[in-house]
This record gives structure tokens, C-alpha cells and sequence, in this order.
């Protein structure tokens, strides 16, 4: 599977980067108790940081915002994931745990103020382009709406687009039956290559020490 950025989308925003991590062989459940509890003590502590500041004056969100309005999206009515955890937070409508990949892949998000997104890699087709949507790519996201991805940052295989930073499909959507899985990790376009090689390594030894199985990660820019 060969994963690349389309050059519109490296025209628009020429220092745009991703971390991938691929995992093999993990076992996705409940989440254990350890994640539940970080999650939650996580999200307490942000509320309270957030009592006195706007959610847009947090850098990865800022960044993310500025990248949206370069493709063409408007951040205001299409909100990066990230900046969608954070205003919930900020409303004390905390995250509640869905699987351990999902969580994890949440407080990864919160963490480092980026979108992350994962997929069940058994069920993309094809290799993957991380690309601006055209008019006639959509799908039912995660939220169960049908979602057109015209003007948003898409990830599409074969099939069509799956994933974005805005919210993600059902179709490729990790459950407790995943086996093998991609992660897609929206880096900060500020933060330099060192500090992205350190993140994605970071996360997949995390993700690994919680689901078994191995990762293997690099940037693609």
C-alpha cells in the first residue's frame, strides 16, 4: 500500500505533512482501566485550562484552522476534529469511552492538538491519497451523517474517500474485530521533522503497549 499527498493539496499548503502508523496483529476491547482514567483526568485538566482561554488560541488548533481555510473549507462552520473534542470539553461534555483504539486515538488528539484519525486497514482498497475533495466524493461519517467532502481534506482509496480531519467514515472505522490498522496522524505544519519522528513513535509504542502486535511508522510530506 503506497500512501501519498496529492500536489493540489501540496500547492495549497506546501508544508503540509502526516505521520502513518501501520499496526499489525492487535487486539481492539474495552479500554483498560489505565485509558479510561487518563482520558477522563485529561479532558478535567483541559477544562479547567480552557475556563479563561478561546479554544482558537490553542496553537494545533490555530494551525488547523488556517490550513482548513486554505483548501477552502470554512473552519467556522466545518471544525477540525481536534477543535471539536476541545469545545466539547469546554462544555464539560466530556468524551465517553467507545473502544481502546478509539480512546487512545483521542487522547492522542487532546494531547497534542491535532486531528488523528484510524482505520481498519483490511478494509481500505487500493493505495491511499490524502487530496481536497471534489464534488462528488461523500460519505456517511462516523456521526451517521452524510457527509460531503467538497473543499475538505479527504483521504480516499480505491473505493473513495474514508477519512478526513474533519470527521471520519463507518465504512473503515475500527471496531473490536480490527486486526490490522492505519493511523493517520495530522501533524502541526510548524512542528519540525525531529519532533514528528519522535511523535508517531511515541504513539505506536503507546498503541502497541495496550493493543500487542507491532507498528511500523514514517512521515509522508
Amino acid at each position: 500500500m503506497e500512501i501519498q499527498i496529492s500536489p493540489q493539496l501540496k500547492e495549497l499548503v506546501p508544508d503540509f505533512k502526516v505521520g502513518i502508523i501501520q499496526y499489525d496483529h492487535i487486539e481492539v476491547g474495552d479500554s483498560p482501566q489505565m485509558i479510561r482514567g487518563r482520558l477522563q483526568t485529561f479532558q478535567e485538566s483541559l477544562f479547567f485550562d480552557l475556563e479563561d482561554k478561546p479554544v482558537t488560541d490553542v496553537k494545533g488548533i490555530a494551525e488547523w484552522r488556517d490550513i482548513f481555510k486554505k483548501v477552502g473549507t470554512d473552519p467556522n462552520r466545518y471544525r477540525p476534529s481536534v477543535e471539536a473534542i476541545y469545545r466539547r470539553v469546554q462544555k464539560q461534555n466530556f468524551l465517553n469511552s467507545i473502544h481502546s483504539a478509539a480512546d487512545l486515538n483521542n487522547f492522542f488528539s487532546i494531547q497534542y492538538e491535532i486531528p488523528i484519525g484510524i482505520y481498519d486497514a483490511d478494509i481500505i482498497n487500493g493505495d491511499i491519497e490524502i487530496r481536497v475533495g471534489q464534488p462528488e466524493d461523500e460519505y456517511v461519517g462516523i456521526n451517521g451523517r452524510l457527509i460531503s467532502m467538497k473543499d475538505k481534506i479527504l483521504s480516499g482509496d480505491d473505493t473513495g474517500a474514508f477519512g478526513s480531519p474533519y470527521v471520519d467514515s463507518q465504512r473503515t472505522a475500527v471496531t473490536i474485530e480490527t486486526k490490522n490498522a492505519i493511523q493517520i496522524v495530522f501533524l502541526k505544519p510548524s512542528l519540525q521533522m525531529e519532533s514528528c519522528e519522535k511523535l508517531i513513535t511515541s504513539l505506536g509504542a503507546m498503541f502497541t503497549q495496550v493493543h500487542g502486535g507491532s507498528a511500523h511508522s514514517f512521515i509522508v510530506k
